[in-house]
């Protein structure tokens, strides 16, 4: 089955764009799950997605469809385009659905997880923000977040920092975590 990777995908500017993310992983030589936020579901397309991965895209903790595997058995974990709120909870410990619990369960496994956010300025200068970063880096999670990975854009101006979100970096990061399975 080769290197197993899931992709939770968060409702930011950039979502619509994951499809970006799973062809490169792909042509890594993974083997791509995805797992969506309700938020991010409205702005993907999902026959599309699920036809790029062969799997259902999971957002909740019902039975998977068609004999898909548990999320959280994977080799690697990447969160793209990563919100303020499922950082803030993910380092705060809240478990409130079901892509929360596959990364918390990935962090505790010791997964490799990679997290590439998509916030502004403004959320990226409050404390809990801050404070959410280094939690996560201090259980070695790869946040995507200063320069020459990823800064974050002023309140407002989403649109063009999302055509050119780094889905590159997020894999990169991931081949550095992950020797070849």
């Amino acid at each position: 089955m080769g290197k197993r990777l899931t992709i939770i995908v968060c409702g930011a500017g950039p979502a619509d764009r994951v499809g970006n993310l799973v062809h490169l992983a792909q042509a890594d030589g993974w083997t791509v799950q995805l797992v969506a936020t309700a938020a991010a579901v409205p702005m993907l397309d999902l026959s599309q997605l699920e036809t790029m991965t062969g799997a259902p895209i999971r957002t909740d903790y019902g039975q998977p469809r068609h004999g898909s595997r548990r999320s959280s058995a994977v080799d690697g974990l990447i969160i793209a385009p990563a919100t303020y709120n499922t950082i803030n909870k993910l380092a705060s410990g809240i478990n409130d659905t079901y892509p929360l619990n596959i990364a918390a369960e990935a962090i505790g496994r010791q997964i490799p997880v990679i997290i590439a956010p998509f916030v502004n300025t403004a959320l990226a200068a409050r404390r809990p923000f801050i404070d959410a970063v280094e939690q996560l880096r201090s259980e070695k999670v790869r946040v995507l977040l200063g320069a020459g990975e990823w800064v974050p854009h002023p309140p407002g101006t989403g649109a063009e920092p999302s055509a050119r979100f780094p889905w590159h970096r997020a894999v990169k990061a991931l081949q550095a975590a992950v020797p070849d399975v």
